[in-house]
């Protein structure tokens, strides 16, 4: 583990030294690679030397105990006390960050919400749940962006798609992909019956340019008049963008701006991470075994959490992970459960990994 450690960190310091470049400043693709790089780096180096200084301190107040010193003795005793247990702490952390890396963890996302079964009642819960996301992104200082958005005719949401820009988004939400099961009694309910309802997300990486190459050829560009809600002036003119790729038949449509051309961005920025995400699931499907250590597939067909309102519970089908605090939840108190799907998934990669102890 200590040779790697040596290796990240000496990678660490080349990133740094050739970011100290100003010619770097001419080639923004290679500066934004190695920014990158470098702060996929910087976690596990600054762990790394804090378990050098820890393990020199430790060792230093062996010499004092060798010394003899009654005084010193005492004091050397009662600081190995609490630093031979931190040493062994970061040891483990520092197993944890030499873990693979998903190369999608330090990404932004699209988080698209979509209704599924259950009609009204599953366009409610989308909504319930979009707003959940939206409070839980303000609470880690995440900026937020409505990309598109289909408002269900009695309330809720038909479909909406997120973009969340922020330090490690991926990182944090990749496993809230699945369908999200609720059971309630919904409002036009006479006789108090519990109704099903499911509702489906999807965490898509942002995928820049450099991530995905796209023919223009391949493109299919249409354009039509806005509908819907957005005021007056949206449906006066053909802003709306409809983007086919034909080789994958990847089809995206925005129609929330009252621009045409920021209807195209935002489209294309949705179609570069969707064809992204179809790559990587071909890529993952050849690498089966090491797809099955992970919590869950992140498919959106797999059922990987309810919602219980009537007992006021959550239970993560995946992990068997259960929260009593619905209400909580539903404000976008979700870092616990987040936390519990992390660990889990580290753990289960450690035991792959081959390390002692875990």
């Amino acid at each position: 583990m200590f040779d790697k450690l040596e290796a990240v960190e000496a990678r660490f310091l080349e990133i740094e030294h050739k970011l100290g470049d100003p010619e770097l400043a001419n080639r923004p693709d290679e500066f934004r690679r190695l920014s990158k790089e470098h702060a996929s780096l910087l976690e596990v180096v600054a762990e790394y030397r804090h378990y050098r200084k820890t393990k020199s301190e430790i060792q230093s107040n062996k010499e004092l105990l060798i010394e003899g010193d009654p005084e010193f003795t005492a004091m050397a005793k009662e600081e190995l006390k609490i630093l031979e247990p931190e040493l062994d702490s970061s040891a483990k952390r520092l197993q944890v960050l030499l873990l693979p890396q998903d190369p999608n963890d330090l990404k932004n996302v699209f988080l698209e919400v979509r209704a599924g079964a259950g009609g009204e009642e599953a366009a409610l819960f989308a909504g319930e749940l979009y707003r959940l996301y939206q409070k839980y992104s303000e609470r880690q200082g995440w900026r937020t962006e409505v990309m598109s958005v289909s408002q269900a005719e009695k309330g809720g949401l038909k479909e909406v798609i997120l973009m969340i820009e922020g330090t490690k988004v991926y990182s944090r939400l990749k496993f809230e992909a699945g369908v999200h099961r609720v059971q309630r009694v919904p409002e036009t309910e006479a006789q108090g019956r519990v109704h099903t309802s499911t509702v489906t997300v999807a965490v898509l990486p942002e995928a820049e340019e450099i991530d995905v190459q796209i023919n223009p050829a391949d493109l299919r560009i249409d354009v039509f008049r806005s509908s819907g809600a957005g005021g007056q002036s949206v449906n006066t003119t053909d802003s709306a963008v409809r983007i086919t790729h034909l080789p994958s038949g990847v089809v995206v449509a925005c129609q929330d701006e009252r621009s045409q051309l920021k209807n195209k961005e935002k489209a294309m920025k949705i179609l570069r991470s969707r064809i992204l995400e179809a790559e990587q699931e071909k890529a993952a499907k050849e690498h089966a075994d090491s797809r099955r250590a992970m919590v869950g597939t992140g498919d959106r067909s797999e059922r990987i959490r309810t919602y219980n309102f009537p007992q006021g519970r959550l239970t993560d089908h995946r992990i068997g992970f259960t929260i009593h605090q619905l209400p909580d939840v539903m404000e976008g108190h979700i870092q616990e459960l987040l936390d519990a799907l992390q660990t889990h998934y580290q753990a289960e990669a450690l035991k792959q990994a081959g390390y002692a102890g875990t």
